[in-house]
């Protein structure tokens, strides 16, 4: 069984922006479309059940770096981009928050009907994976949100989310089926949140409460004393702002070090084969990163904040004219690769190599706050915009 840890999410109300919801579709199905081009529609869903890279990848998007809203809005966007081209990409994404959660069941069969596969198996995991955490593991978050990614392969990806309102925390549940070998012996690949601050959480799916499970055939109110453990653990402060301890400096040195040292920029333009801004250029390395990063690489998802902001204005306000070339970039590469044109697509793979190679030899540390006021800077100047700020007509520094 795989874990892959846990974190806190703090609480954030309001919805996200027309604005920002149209982008996030736009670039989060090329970004999943760039994953399945170069891995396989299978390598997707294990990214998916990351909770880690999922944070990151919600950061990228333009939402703020640790908030319980990333969730929702990720997986809405994704389920609005990617269903569409279903048949082509070979994935499908079922549920969603509220009422879209009850409908997962008649989503999944239709899918099944389409593609050949065992609906009431993929209903059944559906059901139980909803029912486990719900129930099962009594840790005082009561589920909302329940997504099914699967493949038309019969892979499949569970995103869950549950609420607390007495400790103003989410908790997020991933699922993954190449983890789950018995839905009652430790069927997650990771549950981000903290257990409730009065004792442990309660895991009746542990593979030490086999125990327990058989007990409570006969001994209705026995609980095994088990809890949760995780092998990775992301602790997302109750903060609103990015915090220089919240990046890995190094790593984000060697980015801002390839947007805007000269030389290290017009290399990376070669290998991108495109005319590029320094700040467009900074987007799409953290951008490659999403794409070809290793699971060691997203231990701190808020430095992925660094390519398109954040909502809330956090690290800094989303700067559409950036947001915008990036997306086009990208969408450009992956029509070239359709062609037949692999140049541009195998670009984004050597530069997030080359931004490795910057942080493994010169080791460049990011100055944080000089950094971030760059940012805020030239926001108006890229159309700079959150859910409080209109973005200002400038001229593009691109």
């Amino acid at each position: 069984m795989k874990r892959s840890g846990t974190a806190d999410l703090p609480l954030h109300g309001g919805r996200v922006p027309m604005w920002l919801a149209e982008r996030m579709q736009r670039l989060g199905t090329a970004i999943s479309e760039a994953i399945v081009y170069h891995y396989g529609a299978a390598e997707l869903l294990t990214r998916l059940s990351d909770p880690y890279w999922f944070q990151a990848f919600g950061c990228v998007l333009g939402m703020d770096w640790h908030s319980s809203g990333i969730t929702p809005s990720v997986l809405g966007a994704l389920k609005r981009g990617l269903n569409p081209r279903a048949h082509e990409l070979g994935i499908s994404i079922c549920g969603g928050r509220g009422r879209s959660s009850r409908r997962t069941p008649d989503e999944l069969r239709r899918v099944a009907w389409r593609t050949g596969l065992e609906g009431e198996q993929l209903v059944r995991a559906s059901r139980l994976a909803a029912r486990i955490d719900n129930n099962a593991i009594d840790d005082g978050f009561q589920i909302y949100l329940h997504t099914f990614v699967v493949s038309h392969r019969g892979d499949w990806t569970i995103v869950q989310q549950g609420l607390n309102d007495s400790t103003g925390y989410a908790r997020r549940y991933h699922w993954h089926s190449a983890a789950v070998r018995d839905f009652t012996s430790e069927p997650h690949s990771g549950i981000v949140g903290e257990s409730v601050a009065a004792g442990s959480i309660v895991n009746l799916v542990d593979r030490r409460a086999k125990p327990a499970q058989h007990a409570m055939l006969t001994i209705a109110h026995q609980t095994p004393e088990s809890t949760v453990q995780a092998a990775r653990s992301l602790h997302m402060p109750a903060h609103h702002e990015v915090r220089a301890a919240n990046v890995d400096l190094k790593r984000l040195g060697a980015v801002l070090a390839l947007a805007y040292e000269r030389d290290l920029h017009d290399f990376a333009e070669l290998l991108l084969l495109e005319k590029l801004g320094p700040r467009t250029l900074q987007s799409l390395a953290l951008i490659a990163e999403v794409v070809h990063g290793t699971p060691t690489r997203f231990r701190d998802p808020a430095r992925f904040g660094f390519a398109h902001g954040g909502k809330d204005g956090h690290p800094f306000p989303v700067p559409l004219k950036t947001y915008d070339e990036s997306l086009a970039v990208l969408r450009r590469s992956l029509d070239s690769a359709r062609l037949g044109h692999s140049e541009k697509m195998e670009g984004f793979r050597r530069l997030d190599a080359f931004t490795r190679t910057i942080e493994q030899q010169l080791a460049p540390k990011a100055d944080f706050k000089k950094a971030v006021a760059h940012e805020r800077r030239i926001s108006a100047s890229l159309s700079g915009r959150s859910v409080n700020r209109k973005p200002s007509p400038q001229l593009s520094l691109f």
